[in-house]
């Protein structure tokens, strides 16, 4: 699960974690409101107001309906003719940024609708950095990675300069080492007070990560200011699903309209569901199945539409949601239903598809791959239904039918 910018700082100042002060607006007349608090408090009469979507690059990205306005602007105005005109600029930005669409980097053309803005105090930046807190799932633990390069995307700097990227192992047994802060700092070139304001801060940043059960916490930039303060200019978290039983503060940040509405309803129907780019949709029980039909999918040189996993214990009314979620994917252009039944019986699955086909109807060819717990009455139910379905022996034949199938659709674009 991600969190906005503005909760995602509030849970690291609630922890001792340097971050400017800030107030989310949700209206132009809240972003107006904040404005002179800020100023009064920093005595500074600079504010930066920021777009909250789940996507970084938003410095960068450009509104659709207003080309050359981003989703970060400074705004200055404040400096010449005081708080009144710092609260003039941000009406006037707030009006516009509000239910406009941003379009960044890691947000893909379709962009992401803006509803809520951040209003927070200017800093004087001396330098920027990036530090992140992440999960390495190779190695199941965490890990540190830090750069000079803060304020540029993490991945370009990987594939430019990897060796600006400095990482750190955490053991999980005692957390961040002390001598590894101190390498940290070094390899970051900070000395003296700087350095070790930056190591109470990565302790800190690390022992977060732990505690909130975040697979992800990234610092970018992070800033020294002129005074030599180590601070969050931006914070973006990211949450393991399966741990928010034990935060219910943090599952109630959930902001279900950043997400695909689908993965949403499939979530609420208890299936695992991820929406991808291709055109084959699948639905199969047991989570390495589902990988591996995927993977057939793209040998036989087509690409799965998603992932989605019934479970073990599917019932007939959650295997019809799942159809539903399907077809709902206007990319979708043929369905592959891969089941292997133990737990999970192929007749419920076929009484499944059968309501789901005959409720939101059948506009894209069809195959189903049932083995196991009551097959041959799954086929059954199947083949006394009517519906213009393919049976599939194996998943190979099934990968091959769908892909046959869907050639022509293929051919047409």
């Amino acid at each position: 699960m991600k969190i906005h910018e503005h909760q995602a700082k509030q849970l690291l100042a609630a922890r001792g974690i340097p971050v400017p002060a800030g107030q989310v607006a949700r209206s132009v007349e809240e972003a107006a409101a904040a404005v002179r608090p800020l100023i009064e408090e920093s005595n500074n009469p600079v504010v930066v107001l920021k777009a909250q979507i789940h996507a970084g690059g938003r410095g960068k990205g450009s509104f659709e309906e207003h080309r050359g306005l981003r989703g970060v602007n400074v705004i200055t105005e404040g400096i010449e003719g005081g708080p009144a005109a710092a609260e003039e600029k941000v009406r006037r930005l707030s009006k516009k940024m509000l239910g406009s669409t941003l379009v960044t980097v890691q947000t893909g053309e379709e962009g992401k609708t803006v509803n809520r803005l951040y209003l927070e105090q200017g800093v004087d930046i001396a330098t920027e950095l990036y530090l992140a807190i992440l999960l390495d799932r190779a190695r199941s633990r965490n890990i540190v990675m830090a750069s000079t390069e803060g304020g540029v995307e993490i991945e370009k700097v990987a594939e430019e300069t990897p060796e600006k990227i400095i990482r750190a192992e955490i053991d999980p047994a005692i957390g961040l080492a002390q001598f590894q802060a101190n390498e940290l700092a070094h390899g970051l070139g900070l000395e003296g007070e700087v350095a070790r304001n930056f190591q109470r801060f990565v302790k800190a940043l690390a022992a977060a990560a732990t505690e909130l059960d975040a697979d992800l916490i990234e610092i970018n930039p992070l800033v020294v200011t002129g005074s030599g303060k180590v601070m969050a200019l931006d914070a973006k978290m990211s949450f393991d699903d399966n741990a928010l039983f034990r935060h219910p503060e943090i599952a109630e940040m959930r902001d279900e309209s950043e997400e695909d509405p689908a993965e949403v309803a499939a979530k609420n129907a208890g299936l695992s569901y991820i929406k991808l780019d291709g055109k084959i949709g699948c639905m199969v029980n047991g989570a390495g199945l589902a990988m591996a039909t995927m993977d057939i999918i793209k040998l036989y040189g087509s690409e799965p539409a998603n992932f989605l996993d019934v479970g073990g214990g599917a019932t007939k009314e959650k295997v019809t949601e799942a159809f539903k979620i399907i077809t709902s994917d206007p990319k979708v252009k043929g369905i592959l239903v891969n089941i292997f039944g133990g737990i999970m019986r192929c007749d419920v699955i076929a009484e499944g598809v059968v309501a789901a086909v005959k409720e939101v109807g059948l506009k894209v060819p069809l195959v189903v791959r049932l083995e196991g717990t009551n097959v041959e009455r799954g086929k059954q139910i199947l083949n006394e239904s009517g519906l213009d379905v393919v049976n599939a022996d194996s998943l190979l034949d099934g990968a091959e039918k769908i892909l046959e199938l869907t050639a022509p659709a293929d051919g047409a674009l």
